[in-house]
Parts: C-alpha cells; structure tokens; sequence
C-alpha cells in the first residue's frame, strides 16, 4: 500500500516525522514534489479567492498526488497540549475528501483530550496495524526526529553566537521551509552578505530563556494558537543575543499572522532593532521582493 503526504502545511509542523512513521510500519510513502509553479497555480485555480495563500499551495499539493498512491495522509490537527492550531487545519479532511477522489487517511489529534501517542495509535489501527507495531513504529519515528532537531538546533546556536550580521526570520515552518513560497529568501539573504537564521530552528528549552524576558512575557495576551506563545518565547531568547534585524513573512489573508504581526514587530522596535514584515502571494513578484530585501540590509549595513 502506498501512502502519499503534500509537502506543504501541516506536513512542516512535524517534518520528516509522518514518512519515517508511515515507513516503520512498512508503507510504501510518496511525498508531493517541492513546490513549483504547476501546483500554485492549480491549488489556486480550485480555491476560494479569500482561502489563505498556504492553505491554497496545500490544495495543489493534494492535487499532484491524486491517484498516485492508495492512500493520502491528511491530519486533522486541533491542539497542542493547551494551545489550537489554525482553525483551518480543523476542515481539512473534509476539504480534502472533497477536492480529490483518492481516498483520505485521517485521525484527529487534540492533545486536550487525549495523548499525541493514543490518537497515533487509533491511525495504526485504521491501517490493520497492533499497538506493538505502532509503538515501536513511534519510537524509531521520534528518535530521528530528535535527531534531526537536535543537529538543527545545534547548527543555529553556532550562526546566533557568531559575530557575522545576523536576521532572524519569523513565520510558520511551512512559509519557512518552502523555497518557492517565500522565493529564496535565505539564498537571497546570504547572497546579500548576511545570515539567515530559522526562528523555527532555535530551542524551545524554557532553561535556555532568561528569566528576565520570561517576566515580560506577562504583560502580552495569552495566546491560544499554538505557534503565538513559541514564537514569542523564542523572539525572548533571541533578543538576549545580538542580532542586526528581523524579518517577519506571512502568507496572504492569514488573519492569525495579521493579530500577531503588531506584538512580534513591537518586541524589536523597543529594542531598537530594524524590522521588515513581508506578505507573499501567487502575485508576489521575484523583482519588487528583490528590491525590499535590498533597501532593508542597506538599513543594517
């Protein structure tokens, strides 16, 4: 049985996990090719003009993989311990069954209700598999996503802790991760004499914030999507470090980012560091993008 995952969306919020998952429990897995011009401009074609940028380059993703596998793995994420997803993560299953006509694998997972771990097990069991074969599929699936975390993680702190002038780049991991999405913005940055660093990519160890920045996290709004509160734990860590500027992307129409953008950008100007916010679309030309990132590390220089 051949199991297809779209690269895009809710894929990067556990990358590289879902395929070694579906694998260890010894599924044939096809993921959706990088993103490209095809599968934008046909997730757009089939969506609403007031669907959110990402959620429209998912549907083209779904698309590719119509009848090239048995199955494709949609997941239905609704919480992170305490926090939510974006609500649109909620209906796409249901979207998705209505978009394709291969067959949608799916589970709910809503940690409030129950563990990451029982609603793996309900998935396994929908594909015949024991609670055994889906434990020790999790097991081998979380070491090397582990593994993976950890050389990242690594990797950053070594860019944060050098002297080279730096920009922390703020977004979802699926604007983040997607080169076509966000148009080469860490070639581009590098090209531009500077490093980029992944907001994604810094620990989330609440020992490696100091306890100062933690203190004002007090006076900002709980936030209950899940990504709000890591973004602003990890903007705390990184403004205990020198860092030159920021830069913030968010997908078109995305009314999370739209709240959370005025509390990101006020965090840098307090401390006086420059701040760039950026919003993509299919429409975002290669040329004005080009342009913006120019006059923005001319700032810093």
């Amino acid at each position: 049985m051949k199991i297809g995952i779209p690269k895009s969306l809710v894929y990067w919020k556990r990358p590289y996990f879902w395929e070694n998952f579906f694998e260890n429990l010894g599924f044939e897995v096809l993921l959706s090719p990088r993103t490209n011009k095809e599968i934008v401009e046909i997730g757009v074609k089939i969506s609403d003009p007031e669907t959110c940028f990402s959620c429209k380059v998912y549907f083209g993703h779904l698309k590719w993989l119509e009848g090239k596998c048995d199955l494709i793995f949609v997941p239905r994420l609704k919480r992170k311990g305490n926090s939510e997803y974006c609500p649109k993560f909620f209906g796409l299953p249901d979207l998705a069954k209505i978009l394709v006509k291969t067959k949608i694998l799916t589970e709910t997972f809503d940690e409030k209700k129950e563990r990451f771990e029982e609603s793996l097990v309900k998935l396994g069991e929908k594909l015949g598999k024991n609670k055994e074969e889906i434990k020790e599929a999790f097991e081998k699936a979380l070491i090397k996503e582990k593994e993976i975390k950890a050389k990242q993680e690594k990797e950053t702190l070594e860019k944060i802790n050098s002297n080279s002038k730096k920009i922390i780049l703020i977004s979802h991991p699926y604007n983040l991760y997607d080169e076509y999405v966000n148009l080469r913005i860490k070639e581009r940055l590098e090209r531009l004499g500077v490093v980029p660093i992944f907001i994604e990519e810094i620990p989330n160890s609440k020992s490696q914030i100091p306890n100062k920045f933690q203190i004002q996290n007090s006076n900002l709004p709980s936030f209950h999507w899940e990504f709000a509160k890591e973004i602003m734990e990890k903007i705390d860590f990184i403004l205990a470090k020198k860092i030159d500027g920021a830069i913030e992307i968010s997908s078109f129409a995305c009314g999370c980012d739209a709240v959370l953008k005025e509390f990101v950008e006020k965090k840098f100007k307090e401390k006086n560091i420059p701040f760039l916010y950026l919003v993509i679309d299919e429409h975002t030309g290669e040329a004005g993008f080009q342009t913006r990132l120019e006059a923005f590390i001319d700032t810093i220089s």
